[in-house]
């Protein structure tokens, strides 16, 4: 008899094997608190795959929820984690539910909050006796939305709390740097300043994080420093991913589209709205981490396909005979021996013009595609080719 259900925990994946067992030691933790099988799987990096997570719960369950254990709604939430949730729908025979990152949650507030208490605590300072000033440094994301994120969380650290101040900061990708941030927050001459690394693991960039704080610290005499821990292992994550297990098993899962460059046209983001280049972006992913088998020598090798092609299945398309096509498109492909990969995606964002097909890494994008139409674009994939009258637009 299947078990009822069971839950992918999904971790980013780290280098850094200590970082990927706290992942794991997460998703035997979260078993305990569900009562229901909890495998750990990774984006890249690291092993098990998500993918291979899914697929070795799948034959002994019935449905299987995905919780990325992610801090923000990125490209890996929006796009990466998405298709491989598409891919596995059609590939297992199990009801596949996908959660919502960690996001903004009331319990990581509380958590950064006895973070910088364990600070305090070291420094020998009281924040409502001295002016104690707290620095959240998050990785930095290429993605607005994100970013922002961090801002909300530090302001929420502050209302309510007796610091003199909180402020956000990043190790890279965007500003303020924490160098920067950290030479700013000096001039206003605090007694302390509390550094807190917004990262799940130990991992480079947290240790990147505590190095920053104590040149700062030996920088400026005048003010003593210290940076926290990460998050790890606490058990408020815990409730968090309970909540999210709970969000997505009564389809309460809600995006942030209103702030999402690939929904909405940002300034400068533009190039980047849209659901094919995100989903093109999920897939160039993808090929890049496919070989994990030697990630300590080179963690960016891999082997993937000439090829990969993306039908769109969701409504509109599947009633215009996408199913017809991506198995035909399959068949051809065995057929011809090619090295291509052939994969359902979600909507590519031009309902009503479909099937809709893309072809990475080329970057074309076909129309209205019959089943007929299959045998063309599998000899234009043969020969590197494009099927002129079926282009739609190129990317």
């Amino acid at each position: 008899m299947l078990d009822a259900e069971a839950v992918v925990l999904a971790g980013h994946g780290s280098r850094r094997e200590k970082s990927n067992d706290q992942v794991r030691e997460l998703a035997a933790d979260l078993e305990g608190r569900l009562g229901l099988p909890v495998d750990a799987g990774f984006l890249e990096l690291a092993e098990p795959s998500i993918e291979e997570a899914i697929g070795s719960l799948a034959p002994t369950v019935s449905d299987v929820t995905l919780l990325p254990l992610s801090l923000f709604a990125a490209s890996h939430v929006k796009a990466d984690i998405p298709l491989i949730v598409q891919q596995a729908r059609g590939d297992y025979d199990v009801s596949l539910h996908n959660g919502k990152h960690l996001g903004v949650h009331p319990e990581l507030v509380e958590l950064l909050d006895d973070r910088a208490a364990d600070v305090e605590e070291r420094l020998g300072v009281d924040r409502e006796d001295d002016d104690v000033m707290v620095v959240l440094c998050a990785r930095g994301s290429s993605d607005p939305d994100s970013n922002a994120d961090v801002h909300k969380l530090a302001r929420l650290l502050y209302e309510g709390r007796e610091f003199a101040g909180v402020e956000a900061a990043f190790i890279g990708v965007t500003e303020p740097l924490l160098e920067e941030q950290l030479h700013t927050v000096a001039k206003r001459r605090p007694d302390a300043v509390v550094v807190l690394p917004y990262m799940l693991g130990d991992g480079v960039l947290t240790q990147r994080i505590h190095d920053r704080t104590e040149e700062f610290d030996e920088d400026y005499p005048y003010v003593d420093a210290d940076s926290g821990d990460p998050l790890g292992t606490n058990g408020r994550l815990l409730d968090v991913l309970a909540d999210r297990f709970e969000e997505a098993r009564t389809g309460d899962v809600s995006m942030s589209c209103d702030t999402c460059k690939y929904k909405v046209e940002m300034n400068g983001f533009e190039e980047e709205s849209g659901g094919a280049r995100a989903m093109l972006r999920a897939m160039t992913h993808q090929a890049a981490h496919a070989d994990r088998s030697d990630v300590d020598d080179e963690p960016h090798v891999h082997d993937a396909p000439d090829k990969h092609v993306t039908v769109c299945t969701n409504r509109t398309c599947a009633g215009q005979g996408a199913a017809t096509v991506l198995e035909r498109l399959r068949q051809e492909a065995r057929d011809r021996d090619l090295d291509v990969q052939i994969t359902r995606s979600s909507c590519l964002d031009r309902c009503g013009e479909g099937p809709n097909v893309a072809v990475y890494p080329d970057g074309v994008w076909y129309g209205s595609v019959d089943p007929e139409d299959s045998d063309r674009i599998a000899s234009s994939l043969e020969r590197d080719r494009i099927v002129s009258d079926l282009v739609d637009q190129t990317l």
